[in-house]
This record gives C-alpha cells, sequence and structure tokens, in this order.
C-alpha cells in the first residue's frame, strides 16, 4: 500500500471510525425498515412479484434507475474512465444507449403479454414445461452473473471504509452482503425492493451530483482544466503522452484483437438491457403498458443525467487522485469513486472521512438495492416458472409458491456469497458487462422472436436459450476473464484460448441463428391463432394482467 493511500485508509479513517460506521449503519437500518414496513403490506404473490401494480411511471422509473445505476456504473465505471480515460467512458455510452432498445422493442409489449417473469411471455403460445424450464435456467444464470458484481464491489467498498485488507475480511463482507440482500427479498418481496430502490437511486444522484460540484469547483467550473490535469496525471501523461487520455485507443484499440473486444463489449452493452431480467419485472411492477413507457422514459432521463457526471468522477478521480494510489487500493480501479471522495474532502480531514463515509454508504445502499432486484428476479422465475409451472404443473397455490421463491432466495445469495468472493478482485463493470452479454445471447432472442416472429417455435426457443447460455458462459470460462491473465479470477493458472474478454461478439449472433434454425428445421407447427392473440394483447394491452 502506497504512502498516501495508508495515510488515507488509516489515519483519516481510524481517527472518525466511529462516525464513518454511524453514517454506514444509518443507510443499512433506513433500508431494513424500508423492508420490513413493505413486508406487511405483501399479502400474496402479486404483491410479492410486482408489488401489487401500484406504482407509478415516475416511481417505477426511479426504481429502475436504482436497479439499473448498479457497482459497475458508480464504482467500476469512475475506475475504469480513471485509468483508461476516454476508453473508459465508452462503458457510460453503452449502458445508455441500451435503453432506447429497452424502450423501442420490449417495454411495452412485455408489460401487455406476461403477468410476472420473462417465462410467462415466452410459454403464451409454446410448449408450458420446457420454455419455462429454459426462461428460469437463463434467468438465474444471468442474475448470478450479475451478482458477482455487486458482491465484488460491496466487498472492495467496505474493505476499504474499515480498513480491512485480508482476504478473510472482504470475504466475510461479501457474506454480509448476502445475508442483508436475502432478509431485504424474503421479508420485502418487490414492494420493499422497490422501495429500497427508489431511496438508493435519489441518494445515489444526490451524492454524485455533490462530488461532481465539488470537483468542478475545484477546476474553478473549467472542464479543460479538469480533462488536461487528468490527462497529465495519468500513467501515460506521466510518460509524457497525456493526448493518449483523451482519445480513443488507450485499452480498446492498442491492436486488432482489442478492437475486436471493444466491438463485443459495445453489442454486449447495447443489447443486453432489454434481455436483464431484474429490468424486465420492472415493467409488471405499473397499472398499464402506458406507466411502462413512462418509466422507461424517466429512467432513460435519470440514467442520462448520472452517466454524464460519471466523466467529472473519473477524470476528477484522475486529476486529484492519481492511478498510483488508485491501484495500490484496488488494482482494477474500483475505489476511484471514494477515494476522490476523500481527496477532496481533504485526506486527514474530518470533511473527508464525511465524504468518504458519504458516498461509501451511497455506494453500498446502491449494491443492496441491486442485489435485492437480482435475487427477486432469479427467485421469483424459479417459484413461478420453475416450481409452480414444472414440477407442480399449475397446481400450487399462491402461498405455495411464495413460499417457494423465499427459499430460492437463500440458495441463491449462498451462490453469490461464495462466487462473489472468487470476483471480489475484478472490475465491476467487466463483470457487469459479461452478465450483458449473457442476457443479450440467451433471453433478447427468444423474447424478440416470441413478440415479433409468428414462425417461432417451442425448439427455436430452447435452442436460443439453451445455445446463446451455453456458447457465452462457455466462452467466458476460456477467457482472459477467468484465467491466464494478472487481473483474472484465477491468475495462477492459464487455460484461456478465447482471445477476447467479451463473448458477444459470437454468443449473441449465435442466439439468434440458434434461434431462426430451430425453428425452420422442426416439424412442429406455429400455433397461428396464439400469435394473433400474442399480437393484439402485446400491441394494444386487451386482456393484459
Amino acid at each position: 500500500m502506497s504512502p498516501v493511500l495508508h495515510l488515507a485508509a488509516s489515519s483519516a479513517t481510524t481517527e472518525h471510525r466511529p462516525l464513518i460506521i454511524t453514517l454506514f449503519a444509518a443507510f443499512v437500518v433506513a433500508t431494513l425498515f424500508i423492508t420490513v414496513w413493505a413486508g406487511r403490506q405483501t399479502k400474496d404473490a402479486a404483491d410479492f412479484y410486482a408489488g401489487g401494480r401500484q406504482f407509478t411511471g415516475f416511481q417505477n422509473g426511479l426504481a429502475i434507475s436504482g436497479d439499473y445505476m448498479s457497482a459497475a456504473s458508480f464504482l467500476g465505471i469512475a475506475g475504469a474512465i480513471a485509468l483508461f480515460g476516454y476508453d473508459g467512458f465508452l462503458y457510460s455510452i453503452g449502458f445508455l444507449v441500451a435503453w432506447l432498445v429497452a424502450l423501442l422493442l420490449v417495454a411495452e409489449p412485455l408489460r401487455n403479454s406476461g403477468r410476472y417473469t420473462m417465462g410467462d411471455v415466452l410459454a403464451y403460445r409454446m410448449r408450458q414445461r420446457p420454455v419455462r424450464t429454459a426462461a428460469g435456467v437463463s434467468t438465474i444464470v444471468v442474475s448470478i452473473f450479475y451478482l458477482l458484481a455487486q458482491m465484488a464491489g460491496a466487498g472492495i467498498l467496505v474493505s476499504l471504509l474499515l480498513g480491512i485488507t485480508s482476504d478473510g475480511g472482504k470475504i466475510a463482507i461479501v457474506a454480509l452482503v448476502g445475508l442483508l440482500m436475502i432478509v431485504y427479498v424474503t421479508i420485502g418481496g418487490m414492494k420493499g425492493t422497490t422501495w429500497v430502490q427508489m431511496v438508493k437511486a435519489v441518494l445515489l444522484i444526490a451524492g454524485t451530483l455533490l462530488i461532481t460540484f465539488l470537483v468542478l469547483w475545484k477546476f474553478n467550473f473549467n472542464i479543460s482544466d479538469l480533462l488536461g490535469e487528468a490527462a497529465r496525471n495519468s500513467e501515460v501523461g506521466q510518460k509524457g503522452n497525456p493526448d493518449a487520455f483523451l482519445e480513443p485507443g488507450l485499452k480498446y484499440g492498442v491492436d486488432g484483437m482489442t478492437k475486436l473486444d471493444f466491438l463485443s463489449l459495445g453489442i454486449a452493452l447495447v443489447l443486453g438491457t432489454a434481455g436483464l431480467p431484474h429490468i424486465l419485472i420492472r415493467f409488471y411492477t405499473v397499472p398499464t403498458a402506458k406507466a411502462a413507457r413512462k418509466s422507461v422514459n424517466w429512467a432513460i432521463g435519470i440514467i442520462g443525467a448520472f452517466y454524464l457526471m460519471t466523466i467529472a468522477l473519473g477524470f476528477g478521480a484522475a486529476a486529484l487522485v492519481g492511478p498510483a494510489e488508485i491501484k495500490a487500493s484496488n488494482p482494477a480501479g474500483n475505489t476511484a469513486a471514494p477515494l476522490l471522495a476523500l481527496h477532496i474532502g481533504g485526506v486527514d480531514s474530518a470533511w473527508g472521512a464525511i465524504l468518504l463515509a458519504v458516498i461509501s454508504a451511497v455506494a453500498f445502499a446502491t449494491i443492496l438495492a441491486v442485489v435485492a432486484g437480482l435475487t427477486l428476479a432469479s427467485s421469483s422465475s424459479f417459484a413461478h416458472d420453475i416450481y409452480a409451472n414444472v414440477i407442480r404443473r399449475g397446481q400450487a397455490t399462491e402461498k405455495e409458491e411464495v413460499r417457494a421463491a423465499r427459499w430460492a432466495t437463500v440458495f441463491i445469495g449462498i451462490v453469490s456469497i461464495a462466487l462473489g468472493a472468487l470476483a471480489r478482485d475484478l472490475n465491476v463493470a467487466g463483470l457487469v458487462a459479461l452478465a450483458f452479454a449473457v442476457a443479450a445471447s440467451a433471453n433478447l432472442p427468444t423474447i424478440l422472436y416470441s413478440l415479433f416472429w409468428k414462425r417461432f417455435t417451442t425448439q427455436g426457443a430452447l435452442w436460443s436459450i439453451y445455445g446463446g447460455l451455453a456458447s457465452s458462459v462457455f466462452l467466458v470460462l476460456f477467457s482472459p476473464v477467468v484465467s491466464g491473465s494478472p487481473s483474472a479470477m484465477f491468475p495462477s493458472v492459464d487455460f484461456a484460448w478465447f482471445p477476447l474478454s467479451n463473448p458477444g461478439l459470437i454468443s449473441i449472433p449465435l442466439g439468434f441463428l440458434l434461434g431462426w434454425l430451430g425453428s425452420v428445421l422442426t416439424k412442429e407447427k406455429p400455433d397461428a391463432g396464439k400469435y394473433a392473440e400474442l399480437e393484439v394483447k402485446s400491441l394494444t394491452g386487451i386482456g393484459a394482467h
């Protein structure tokens, strides 16, 4: 640990640790109170899965923003910009543009066609049991990939805040997040999760706005001065080439392979949002399709404003903290935003400790809200699609279904804790990008074909989901993310033969191809009547829940 970082993480935080822990605990207690309050109002399956469909377009847009602006957005993107400049900001662009796909193609038809999960839409005109099983498996796998990033972010964040440096301590923090996640979902259901996400969105925007203002104030609101100082203070700037920090190519344009890697990343980010289970289920929490559209419009505005502010977070961290201290704290750059807050307030001052505590607590609230949404999506899919409609063949009562969802929450929480401990040192933005790739490979082709192609069949759906899922996960396992590089999950071994860090360039087209191929090669004839019903329902909302 560098001397400056030691001062930042030890001197300032040790002196003011009681204050830091108090502020930190206040956020956790407040969200737990909201969860218990909402849990008392959860009376049936509609309340648990969809919050009783009582949220307005603005409320749901705020909750979607809270669900979407995850640890990847706040911690990972700020770190990526601080270390890689222009190329790091490409994450923000990809995450934001993705909402246009969700708005134009998915939000309204999905809200009209389903009841609680993605499996409801897919099973409407196909054989129930195999398609619901596939949808449930895909939802759980995508959610666990996304949960890895949140768990990693939590371990890094709290370790910095409390001065924990041992691997055992970081793993204990990951376990704590997992336990809180289980409590939120089992007690609060969708109502509790939604209110936590709304509160978290307001806190995150307020905290980011404060840091953005302070960074710009530090440079007399001259963005050119901020960018110039960040470039000079960057690694390439210290080597005499500051312009490279503000130009494309520092990370993704080094050679032909990194250009392909960026193309793969871009495709995954733009197409992945419309296939993310925890985003899709949010469209069922509003009473009408019009409210679903409004919620996406609000989400785009809120998320767009946030991603603009990541410029100040990332470049501010490069300018005021420096890459050496950021990497010494976390090699992937995930602590750039909290360290920036500490430096703006003063490394050895009470204000610095307070800012660090507030921003870290906001980031922790961010993580808790997102993991609750992810866990709810995966446990709901297991209970509603696999348990109620496959195992019990539609004979389960609502009470049994909700009980199954709560047990699934416990199991998914345990798996997430175990995998999150392994992924604790990886860049959280990169981990989320992998989840986007898996979602775009397995879920998006099947959703679009189901809604808009009348020749789509059960076999096509199964080939698309399982093929896209298997290919994306398989390529990730043999990519530099898992082994073969110093920043890999297992850096000491090398079994990576797939050269790209993101599989989207291969697995997403393959998911679409398999969906088409499976449909044209089967002898099964699509039900034209069912497709006509689904088309009318999805476009008009007639008969929607």
